[in-house]
């Protein structure tokens, strides 16, 4: 007898080597990303743009209704990979565009590192935009192990998905010549990357879509399906998108309402097609899939988005800038068609996926994020513990839009730098009560206007003094390369360290950081104490 049981368990071990590797139970992740998605441009918000997938992500998910980004684009997605508020980036004010040579400091713990030391597959596919000038801020560098799409912004819908004239289309660092709709191209890569993934581990896949930036493009059957819609959009009450609306109509120009709805309907097909793949591979129910618009829908003339009844869009901090479409589905643990109303930001993201899936982030700057699992899962009441920040100074050097805000009061202030003279108009709101900014109460309360501009001043002050601002042009005469793929600097032509700039020593530059006061910092990561007279100290 006892032989006999022996012998099953010896067949059984055998019969055990021959069988497929189990599966990592963890759950998978997809992070999928829009582009200037208008707050009013999803059928679950009562939408004339046909965004079924969208739909049923809402419908079997959580709607983060108080979601909160920045104004723009590139500072958006270094919070959202790093946990931290871009001031200190240097992200702040503007995006990074082709001529510049900046990206996300190396040191900064990025999101898909985190999730590849814990085991897990890391890809993206589509739109970075967040360094290109060196290897060091490459997607391959920053956690990604695969990376299939453009380094930039503006490629284009159709081939040859250039910018500048250069070509800007690669996988893993070699140019590729995919024929097709870029969305659609990103659709297929991302599917294919699922089928063909190692399934004993899970992944972490990031898909950040050009749609529905400008330059707008489209296939002919969606272009003639929204040909007719409404183009009648209410007004974004804010004098700068209003203002281009305005312009627009005088000089006679078609509105770009009926491309952006197709460029929409084709990004929210292609969403669809990502979902149905989960569902034919059996693992829609353990997949986190988080949805967000980088930033409010661009709401000026050309750009056809709709962000009423927030006010204002894109560039802005009107709610209508910042608060933006945003669901997060996961079956096995979230009830679905639940919305969540308290307040969210793009830094949250990352220490929210370490709580939820109890994955060590590693070491890491000090996040200005912070975990909201609890309030997802479990509707816990997470009143903010801190200020929340956002600027831009796109589209005009020297314009800048300003807010923070905190459970109760928003301020807004837009600053107006000429050559010998500077103009702030302040718009403080009670955001709980009137959600829409329809009530500036600045003159009512300037003490309370005082004291948020003060934080701001403050928070400013933290932005490194070679930050991206707002430069639309290149610096005269430069060129841009033939083919991106072969920009980066490799690293073997890099030097180990970051450049010490021109102080002579790290004593003499803490004290040139401190002599900058509120102008911004010399020293990274630096919290100034200028406003004391002492040296800046490292906020870790």
């Amino acid at each position: 007898m006892r032989f006999c049981v022996l012998a099953a368990a010896l067949l059984a071990a055998w019969l055990a080597s021959f069988s497929p590797v189990q599966a990592d139970e963890r759950p998978n992740v997809v992070i999928m990303v829009a582009d200037d998605l208008g707050w009013a441009d999803v059928g679950f918000h009562g939408g004339d743009i046909d965004t079924p997938s969208l739909d049923r992500l809402a419908a079997e998910g959580v709607e983060l209704r108080r979601f909160y980004t920045t104004p723009i684009c590139s500072p958006t997605r270094a919070a959202l990979m790093t946990g931290r508020n871009p001031i200190r980036l240097g992200l702040a004010y503007g995006v990074i565009l082709p001529w510049h040579n900046n990206g996300v400091h190396p040191d900064e713990r990025f999101l898909p590192g985190a999730f590849a030391d814990a085991g897990y597959q890391t890809a993206m596919v589509g739109k970075w935009h967040l360094g290109h000038a060196q290897q060091t801020y490459h997607p391959n560098e920053r956690g990604f192990a695969h990376f299939y799409g453009h380094l930039h912004t503006e490629v284009g819908y159709y081939p040859p998905f250039a910018n500048q004239g250069g070509t800007d289309f690669q996988r893993n660092g070699v140019t590729i010549d995919d024929q097709g709709y870029e969305t659609f191209l990103l659709a297929d890569e991302t599917n294919r990357y699922i089928r063909e993934r190692d399934r004993s581990k899970p992944f972490f896949l990031y898909m950040p879509f050009l749609a529905p930036h400008t330059p707008l493009d489209a296939p002919q059957e969606l272009q003639d399906k929204y040909a007719d819609i409404d183009t009648d959009l209410p007004p974004a009450r804010s004098q700068q998108t209003d203002g281009t609306r305005r312009m627009a109509k005088l000089m006679l120009r078609p509105s770009a309402r009926p491309m952006y709805a197709a460029v929409t309907d084709a990004m929210d097909q292609a969403i669809g097609q990502v979902l149905e793949t989960l569902d034919s591979e059996g693992i829609a129910d353990n997949t986190i899939v988080l949805f967000f618009s980088d930033n409010g829908g661009a709401a000026y003339s050309v750009g056809g988005a709709n962000n009423a009844p927030l006010r204002g869009g894109k560039g802005e901090v009107f709610e209508g800038g910042i608060r933006v479409v945003s669901l997060l589905r996961w079956p096995a643990k979230l009830e679905g068609g639940v919305k969540m109303r308290q307040i969210m930001t793009v830094m949250d993201v990352f220490p929210t996926l370490m709580d939820a899936l109890g994955i060590s982030p590693g070491e890491h700057f000090p996040w200005d994020g912070r975990s909201m699992w609890p309030a997802i899962n479990t509707g816990t009441a997470m009143r903010l513990e801190n200020d929340v920040f956002f600027a831009s100074e796109t589209p005009i050097y020297g314009h800048f839009n300003l807010t923070v805000f905190d459970e109760e009061w928003k301020l807004v202030q837009e600053i107006e730098q000429d050559q010998v003279t500077t103009t702030v108009t302040n718009h403080l709101f009670r955001i709980q009560d009137d959600p829409n900014e329809y009530n500036n109460l600045a003159q009512a309360h300037p003490d309370v206007v005082q004291k948020l501009a003060d934080r701001i001043r403050y928070w400013r002050a933290l932005h490194p003094i070679h930050g991206t601002r707002s430069q639309l042009v290149p610096p005269p005469g430069w060129r841009a390369p033939k083919d991106w793929s072969t920009y980066p600097q490799p690293l073997e032509a890099l030097q180990e360290a970051a450049a010490p700039g021109m102080a002579p020593t790290p004593s003499i530059e803490r004290i040139l950081d401190m002599q900058h006061g509120e102008r911004g910092r010399l020293t990274y990561d630096c919290e100034s104490r200028w406003y004391l007279g002492g040296l800046c100290t490292r906020s870790d």
